[in-house]
């Protein structure tokens, strides 16, 4: 647990978490978020009428068996039958809106995750900078289980209060009063039973948080340790073909064995508070049903109260002991959510995070892409690389040189605005760019979006479509240009992947092009033919190429030496 700390609820851990929650109830979807709301409670509360009708004929009922009142019993039949029907119908209706709210909810906060991680290059510079992990997860898994539980909790506390209210003033009028003497003195306590529930919740929660409360952190580091073995096999799936002609099965399977550990590790201590909440949960309801009895018997056998009002008096008694215990019963899930909105506040600080931009980025206004006293380090600030002056033209034709480890891809991220590392000055024309790394991103579709990839697949035809596939040499596949049941990038050899990456820069035709090794899986004659397409058919693309090979020096007039 070397991750965990011994953490109480601070005020800004509740400030993070009313941020987290606090947004869809405010947004423009208020009027239905907080309709569906209302909806929701007034349902429960007709639940709770129902419970209370239910104390009542329970009273009617065993007073009817004992005074052998057969024709009231009967009756009393028949008034159950209302009773299940009108709890039945309220349940099930709860249920559906219940469910609506939770899914606009998550729709709704998902999107707004969605939208600020994926803007511009927020990802990857989370990725980059590995200050939190599995973003992904947070997203998909964490705010599904926040709005649940949130609301959940919200509605629970609320129809918990309606229902103590309910039932303690039940228990109030038939409980009576318990007097007994002390130290000479005549004590009278009215509604003593309402009391002793008070006072015996009380203790209970007092106890659970001092024994459980360290749940929250131990759930925090559980679910990271699942988030991280989760990712690996992900990684395994992703690149099974390397690992498997590497032989490497074994060193993953060691690699998942010592991840696994740490979930096993942490899992003891979880084991742990799980166990202690448990015994206080159940010890609590155990315990409080023969407290109820054994403060209820000694004025039956007084005859001060009737069997009827025993077991009205019980299911009170019992409704109010776990309504006063609410924070007992929701501890697990308190801890959870604390769990969650941690997590997620960290994501949503670093999605909304000001980065320190040392690169400035300055629009060009004739179509020029400038480079001026450009420095760029690593994460660590480690310079790698410096590039004084450098001018790239309008149709012109670079060629970028280095040996491994100099930051030509650097330079290239630079270029495109996701590398912030450095200093110096980078004059962006207000022109289309692609970019075209060594392994192409394949989004998940038909071959259409892939070709398309970022464009929308609907502003491209067929016979453009298939007359790029034609030219870089994956004819084969225009019949399947609309095939959406094969994963493509499984699907295709690294090199075809490069090559349908130089169909999508002949179909989209930007202004500028960067080539980042984007040939290195092909032979030489493929490369030339896709550098000669290049030539022909975007004679006005300025093209920048990161590459090793001697042999499309030709198609280059200029040469940049990093």
């Amino acid at each position: 647990m070397n991750r965990t700390q011994d953490r109480k609820l601070s005020k800004s851990e509740f400030l993070d978490s009313w941020q987290l929650i606090k947004p869809w109830w405010v947004s423009e979807e208020k009027w239905v978020a907080r309709g569906l709301f209302l909806l929701v409670f007034l349902l429960d509360m007709a639940i709770v009428g129902v419970g209370a009708w239910l104390t009542y004929w329970n009273k009617n009922f065993f007073n009817a068996f004992t005074a052998y009142d057969q024709p009231l019993v009967w009756k009393l039949m028949g008034e159950a039958l209302i009773i299940a029907i009108c709890g039945i119908s309220a349940d099930a209706m709860r249920t559906w809106f219940y469910q609506t709210l939770q899914m606009r909810w998550r729709k709704w906060i998902t999107n707004v995750y969605l939208k600020k991680w994926l803007h511009g290059s927020t990802f990857y510079r989370i990725e980059a900078s590995r200050n939190i992990d599995n973003a992904d997860q947070r997203i998909s898994e964490d705010l599904k289980d926040m709005t649940e539980i949130a609301l959940h909790l919200s509605l629970g506390f609320f129809s918990n209060l309606v229902k103590l209210i309910t039932f303690s003033s039940i228990i109030w009028g038939i409980s009576g009063t318990l007097s007994f003497m002390l130290f000479g003195v005549q004590i009278n306590i009215p509604g003593y039973m309402l009391w002793v529930s008070i006072i015996y919740a009380l203790a209970a929660s007092i106890l659970l948080e001092k024994r459980g409360r360290k749940m929250v952190d131990v759930e925090y580091e559980q679910q990271m340790r699942e988030s991280d073995f989760r990712f690996q096999m992900m990684r395994i799936r992703e690149n099974s073909a390397q690992i498997a002609i590497s032989n490497g099965g074994e060193s993953e399977q060691w690699l998942l064995k010592r991840l696994f550990a740490k979930i096993e590790a942490n899992w003891e201590y979880f084991k742990l508070y799980t166990r202690r909440i448990t015994i206080i949960e159940k010890g609590y309801t155990e315990f409080g049903i023969l407290l109820a009895y054994l403060i209820i018997i000694p004025r039956y056998f007084a005859k001060e109260i009737m069997l009827g009002s025993i077991m009205q008096l019980t299911m009170c008694f019992t409704n109010v002991r776990v309504g006063f215990a609410w924070f007992v019963f929701q501890y697990k899930r308190l801890a959870s959510l604390r769990s969650m909105c941690y997590r997620l506040s960290e994501l949503y600080h670093h999605i909304n995070m000001d980065t320190k931009q040392d690169i400035q980025f300055v629009k060009s206004s004739d179509g020029t892409l400038r480079v001026e006293h450009l420095q760029l380090s690593l994460v660590t600030g480690r310079v790698i690389t410096n590039i004084d002056e450098l001018e790239i033209l309008p149709a012109s034709r670079w060629l970028i040189r280095g040996e491994s480890g100099a930051g030509k891809s650097t330079f290239l991220k630079a270029l495109a605005g996701i590398w912030q590392y450095g200093e110096g000055t980078i004059r962006v024309p207000e022109r289309k760019m692609l970019f075209l790394p060594q392994e192409s991103y394949l989004p998940l579709g038909t071959l259409r979006t892939a070709l398309c990839y970022p464009e929308a697949a609907s502003l491209f035809d067929d016979a453009a479509c298939a007359r790029v596939l034609t030219l870089c040499g994956l004819r084969q596949y225009i019949e399947h240009l609309d095939d959406d049941d094969i994963t493509w990038s499984r699907k295709m050899s690294p090199g075809e992947k490069q090559r349908l990456a130089f169909a999508k820069s002949l179909l989209l035709r930007p202004d500028y092009l960067f080539l980042d090794e984007a040939t290195s899986a092909l032979d030489n004659a493929m490369e030339q033919h896709l550098y000669s397409c290049l030539l022909d058919e975007l004679p006005e693309t300025t093209i920048v190429s990161v590459a090793h090979r001697l042999t499309i020096d030709k198609y280059h007039d200029h040469v940049l030496v990093i």
